[in-house]
């Protein structure tokens, strides 16, 4: 349990910190706290200092310098947007990234119908075939986000597929919070229900019809808000831990 809870005011330090950074409280060359600052201003031990400091190091948040502390590094405030496995754990965070997703993956089908050659068409089929022989949950998760992410490289814009990979898995809803475990039944028939939204976005992207790709995409996410929407309201709103 003491791990736990120093993990979780590491991770409220983090917060904090990030949230400084993205509004320009602690611009680039700001000087972190020390460690003896820390543990006063906020009663935390020395260990969670460290965990968070590391956590922001690795996040590209805080560059150490020897004998003179630690600082944010030049960028960092470009850097400071994050979507971490905590904060989809819940039905309201996954409504929240399902919006998010809306209006980018909209846009990226209609430009993927517009642009896709015969090597997108081909790894989006291998995508979907991934997806319908999957017999896990995880196996699943990892070809659907591989069908956004052909998607987005379809649309010959890298910046597309290089925020589709930084999201990678979080663009998938928690399939064990939708399905409330691991059961294969209902796993299978959940698959199922999801590949048939992406083959009617892979026909319009196929058939080069940019206005059916992007309501084939927007009918996706509005049925996967709808799903978990009516979970919430009925009552089985539970982390997925």
């Amino acid at each position: 349990m003491a791990v736990t809870k120093a993990a979780s005011l590491a991770g409220d330090l983090v917060q904090r910190f990030e949230e400084q950074i993205e509004t320009g409280e602690m611009p680039v060359g700001s000087r972190f706290p020390t460690e003896k600052e820390i543990t006063e201003t906020f009663g935390v031990s020395r260990t969670v200092v460290r965990e968070a400091y590391s956590r922001l190091a690795a996040r590209g948040l805080l560059v150490s310098r020897r004998g003179s502390g630690a600082y944010v590094p030049d960028g960092a405030q470009y850097r400071a947007f994050q979507v971490t496995a905590e904060e989809v754990g819940e039905i309201d965070d996954v409504l929240k990234l399902l919006e998010m997703r809306m209006g980018f993956e909209a846009e990226m089908a209609d430009l993927a119908a517009r642009r896709r050659t015969e090597a997108d068409l081909a790894q989006l089929r291998r995508t979907l075939a991934a997806m319908e022989e999957s017999r896990d949950v995880d196996a699943s998760v990892a070809a659907d986000a591989a069908f956004h992410a052909a998607i987005a490289s379809a649309t010959g814009n890298p910046y597309f597929l290089r925020f589709t990979q930084f999201l990678g898995v979080r663009l998938v809803p928690s399939r064990r919070l939708y399905l409330q475990g691991d059961d294969p039944v209902r796993h299978q028939r959940y698959a199922h229900t999801i590949n048939r939204d992406h083959e009617a976005i892979y026909a319009a992207i196929e058939a080069g019809d940019p206005a059916a790709a992007r309501r084939a995409s927007r009918r996706h996410i509005e049925k996967s808000i709808l799903r978990y929407r009516t979970l919430k309201e009925s009552g089985d709103d539970v982390p997925t831990g």
